[in-house]
């Protein structure tokens, strides 16, 4: 496998070509519940998420914004080289006596931790909205959508909770609430309990992306995740941003809202790095990987200025939110994104994210998928 191979896999998710999608959309896809019954189950699957993080968690939901002005640095860049900026446009205001620049959210990543001040949380309290954004960069293919739905939370935490230990347990009691919501659409729509599928996995495998390369050094990060999920169909990878033994890191990673810079240790004693990660699953609908969250210990003053140095954007600190992590104005947290209509997709049973959620595609995407038996949303 090249250098370039691996390079190319870093940043910005999707398959790349309609020719590539074409060959992994599944050729015997047989739909186990109708396209009005996928709504009346995201309804239910929807609540019982949110009641259950919530009660895991110790979050309440917030109200979140679509767009942000561009002056305040806290829409998310979602990786560190440019490669997919936000919508942006002017709002003249007040003839122009009063305009404002403002951006399209990528995500809220960052605008929660400004909310966790604005109300008043405390150390494991918390927060978590129903965000909406758009990725215009995005490549759209089965699983990914210029259209965003997360369910984007944020909890307060202190110095000494920034460990890796505090971390799997967060991971641990959102998996429970993923796992639950799996049973509890099965309870009421058994035909999802059909036995050509595996069972959700109870329990996640928790690997250092490290120890992922070690395994399969040659290959490329995509098809690395796609190696392991067939062994551990359920994981958590640690350490997502951190340059590897080859050079490269697992994913790009942005540098001012994960800490990815933090030396850690695994569970046999070698030094590690990186206070976040992903859960990932295997799909056995599209037979590939499936990224259902990312998240992870956010940064304090220290590792933001380490990060910002490593990628070269030391000016962002100019920003009121870099600003208010550098000063200790904003709360130390944990937080992270959960993608409502992947998580849709897989407990569903669906084969494209179009499925679950009404936004735009192609022509020749839609062609492709209609001939399968896949009906996306209009």
């Amino acid at each position: 496998m090249s250098n370039g191979d691996k390079k190319a896999d870093l940043a910005g998710p999707g398959i790349g070509t309609y020719e590539e999608v074409e060959k992994i959309l599944p050729n015997d896809y047989d739909p186990l519940i109708s396209p009005r019954e996928v709504q009346e189950a995201i309804t239910a699957v929807k609540g019982y998420i949110e009641e259950n993080l919530s009660k895991e968690l110790n979050l309440i939901r917030v109200e979140c914004p679509l767009i942000v002005d561009v002056k305040s640095g806290v829409n998310d860049y979602l990786d560190r080289d440019g490669s997919r900026t936000p919508i942006e446009f002017h709002i003249s205001n007040d003839y122009d006596k009063n305009p404002i620049d403002a951006q399209v959210v990528q995500a809220a990543t960052k605008w929660k931790r400004f909310a966790l001040k604005q109300f008043g949380m405390k150390p494991g309290e918390g927060l978590y909205t129903d965000m909406r954004a758009v990725r215009k960069d995005y490549f759209l293919d089965h699983d990914h959508s210029a259209y965003v739905d997360q369910w984007d939370w944020e909890r307060v935490i202190t110095a000494e909770d920034r460990n890796l230990e505090f971390l799997t347990g967060v991971v641990k009691r959102i998996w429970k609430v993923l796992h639950g919501a799996g049973q509890y659409a099965k309870e009421l729509f058994p035909k999802l309990a059909d036995p050509k599928f595996p069972d959700f996995p109870e329990e996640l495998t928790f690997l250092h992306a490290e120890e992922i390369l070690e395994m399969f050094p040659d290959l490329p990060r995509k098809q690395r995740e796609t190696e392991v999920l067939k062994k551990y169909p359920a994981i958590f990878i640690y350490g997502i941003g951190w340059t590897l033994a080859d050079g490269y890191p697992h994913e790009m990673r942005a540098a001012d809202y994960d800490d990815w810079v933090t030396p850690t240790v695994s569970k046999d004693g070698r030094p590690m790095h990186g206070l976040n990660g992903d859960i990932l699953v295997w799909n056995p609908v599209t037979r590939r990987r499936h990224e259902l969250s990312s998240m992870g210990i956010r940064v304090n003053a220290d590792t933001l200025r380490q990060q910002l140095e490593i990628t070269g954007q030391l000016d962002f600190l100019n920003y009121p939110y870099h600003q208010g992590i550098i000063s200790g104005d904003l709360p130390l947290s944990v937080g992270g994104g959960i993608g409502q209509s992947r998580t849709y997709m897989y407990l569903l049973r669906r084969a494209h994210l179009g499925e679950c959620s009404v936004t735009v595609w192609p022509q020749v995407l839609k062609d492709m998928c209609a001939k399968r038996h896949i009906h996306v949303l209009e």
